[in-house]
């Protein structure tokens, strides 16, 4: 009972139920992997939302000191005081100790501003703590070019040349304001309030995101506004600033691949002050390390369960799966034709004492059966082959004879005794060449001779009237062709072309190409149809030999030559007909070049 096919068949999938832990392993990965991430995400935007009321309680500072100093009276008289010429250096230079004293008891009531500036077009500066210098190097600034010519009032993380004087050499992200006006580009004064970027860095870093997840706060251009340029650079491609931005929701969460082929996640959220953006970054790995951890111990362990699972699995199925092996081993040998092999891989019959048995034996059977009825149909199909090709073969030299016999009573009737002798001379000799039945294949030269000695037949025959040409090109000499298919060629050729022009041009092309011969006959007649053309192919395609061994005279030629080169080279065989009404025709027939290397 034991060496039952179903008994064995169900042993071994009852050992494969071991697998149900994978998945059930799998099935708990996959829902502990969306619970973290449902919970990062939610984390992630409260933090966000935390840090973006901060960023609204610092810049309403800073709008605060800004609306301060703009509406002072005291900046009002300074600014009069800056523009009277007639005043003394001395008024002058106590309207800026006075404003200087004013921005430091503003800069003091505001604990996130670190300091203002008060900036006139001349290079006069004014900055609290009785600091007041007059240097023109601020107009080179990016910062006072991005305000005048763009109005650009939001200057990102930069040194302020003020501030590192100071021994403050941290970077400071600064608001540009007119002073007496609301447009940058007339005004003649400008304040520049700075901010620490550390005073809104630090807040930020607090907020993680995974190991390496990074939240980068963005201006509207969708540049940094803090120091994050490096980290930025990295994370660039990922952060669509103006994708984001567009986006009907004021905060979400997407899922993008980076160049690696790894999945980040980009949380981002929309900020009211300033149309600014915070996006955080983090790699998905980094937020499942824990878990993925766990994932490939599961899949250790698991992997041992399948081990020893094929292990027990191989011990009961040997007999059946090695006979069932080779079994599919001998049927692929027979799908490749190979038989001798096929009944070499099948396994004996002692080897075997279930239903597998009957199988090996039946497909054994059927093997040596096949063999035997594939032998007997190949030979027969082998000699009705040559028979057809000698039939095509014989159709031509009836036909060229009848035409030539006709021209040698011409010429006798004409007593034209020389040009009779040379009829007769070149037709022995093409007779003689065509009594070699025996062989399919002839050196391309001796075809080409044929066709010389046929060509000065019509060149007798037809005069001046006749301008015919042969070209060849390549290593030629040791190339070989079936015999008899450019003649048929040349004599459809000269037919068509007197039928349309009182002079027949043709061209012969013989040129060797990639292993290939190339054979083109150009004529000048009055072309082919384009469905005669269709024709020709599909009678090519379906190897339609009855029909052409039976059709009569007018069929001769053109299909003959295709049907015996379709026969002889098979698939390796192809041609191209190019044919213009009223213009010409040029047949080219592509054969392998047999016997001997050309190019």
């Amino acid at each position: 009972m034991f060496y039952s096919l179903k008994s064995r068949l169900i042993a071994f999938f009852v050992v494969l139920l071991v697998l149900s832990f994978a998945t059930m392993s799998s099935l708990m990965f996959n829902e502990s992997r969306s619970i973290i991430r449902s919970y990062i995400e939610s984390s992630a935007l409260e933090k966000m939302d935390e840090y973006g009321s901060f960023i609204s309680m610092a810049l309403t500072q800073i709008y605060d000191l800004s609306s301060l100093v703009f509406n002072s009276e005291l900046t009002k008289s300074w600014n009069i005081a800056l523009s009277d010429p007639g005043l003394p250096e001395g008024e002058k230079m106590l309207a800026n100790l006075r404003l200087s004293e004013f921005l430091t008891q503003a800069t003091n009531s505001y604990s996130g501003v670190s300091s203002v500036s008060v900036y006139h077009k001349d290079g006069l500066r004014v900055t609290g703590g009785n600091r007041v210098a007059s240097d023109t190097s601020f107009l080179e600034a990016f910062w006072y070019n991005d305000f005048i010519r763009h109005g650009k009032r939001w200057v990102p993380a930069h040194t302020d040349p003020l501030e590192a004087s100071l021994s403050k050499p941290y970077q400071v992200v600064s608001l540009m304001l007119p002073i007496g006006t609301f447009e940058p580009s007339p005004s003649k004064n400008w304040m520049k309030v700075n901010i620490s970027a550390d005073f809104l860095l630090e807040p930020l870093n607090r907020i993680h995101l995974g190991e390496s997840g990074t939240i980068f706060l963005l201006d509207r251009e969708g540049d940094p506004v803090l120091p994050q340029r490096e980290e930025f650079n990295l994370a660039k491609d990922l952060l669509n600033a103006k994708e984001l931005r567009d986006s009907d929701k004021p905060y979400g969460v997407r899922y993008m691949q980076n160049e690696s082929g790894t999945n980040n996640i980009v949380v981002y959220k929309k900020l009211n002050v300033n149309d600014w953006l915070l996006v955080g970054v983090v790699p998905e790995g980094d937020l499942f390390a824990k878990l993925n951890m766990l994932r490939n111990t599961i899949v250790i362990f698991s992997t041992a369960l399948l081990i020893a699972a094929v292990l027990a699995a191989t011990w009961l199925s040997y007999g059946i799966t090695k006979p069932l092996s080779r079994l599919a081993s001998a049927m692929r040998s027979v799908q490749k034709g190979d038989f001798g092999l096929a009944e070499l891989r099948i396994p004996p019959e002692r080897s075997v004492r279930n239903e597998v048995g009957y199988v090996t034996a039946t497909f054994r059977n059927m093997v040596v059966q096949l063999r035997h009825h594939i032998k007997t149909e190949f030979e027969l199909k082998l000699l009705r082959q040559q028979a057809e090709y000698k039939s095509l073969l014989m159709q031509i030299n009836p036909h060229f004879l009848f035409n030539t016999l006709e021209l040698l009573s011409s010429l006798a009737m004409q007593r034209r005794k020389e040009d009779t002798v040379k009829v007769i001379d070149s037709l022995g000799k093409m007779l003689r060449f065509s009594l070699k039945m025996s062989d399919d294949l002839v050196p391309l030269s001796e075809e080409l001779k044929y066709l010389r000695y046929y060509i000065s037949i019509l060149q007798i025959r037809f005069g001046e009237r006749l301008v015919i040409s042969i070209d060849e090109e390549g290593r030629l000499d040791k190339a070989e062709i079936v015999k008899f298919i450019l003649q048929p060629l040349v004599e459809n050729a000269v037919k068509y072309s007197f039928q349309m022009q009182p002079q027949a041009v043709v061209a012969i092309r013989v040129r060797s190409e990639g292993g290939r011969l190339r054979l083109s006959v150009r004529d000048n007649g009055a072309g082919m149809p384009p469905e005669l053309v269709q024709r020709l192919r599909a009678d090519s395609e379906a190897a339609q030999f009855a029909q052409m061994l039976t059709g009569d005279s007018r069929q001769i030629g053109l299909r003959n030559v295709l049907a015996r080169c379709r026969l002889y080279y098979g698939p390796l065989f192809a041609f191209a007909i190019d044919s213009r009404i009223g213009e010409g025709t040029t047949i080219e027939l592509q054969i392998p070049a047999t016997g001997g290397e050309t190019g």
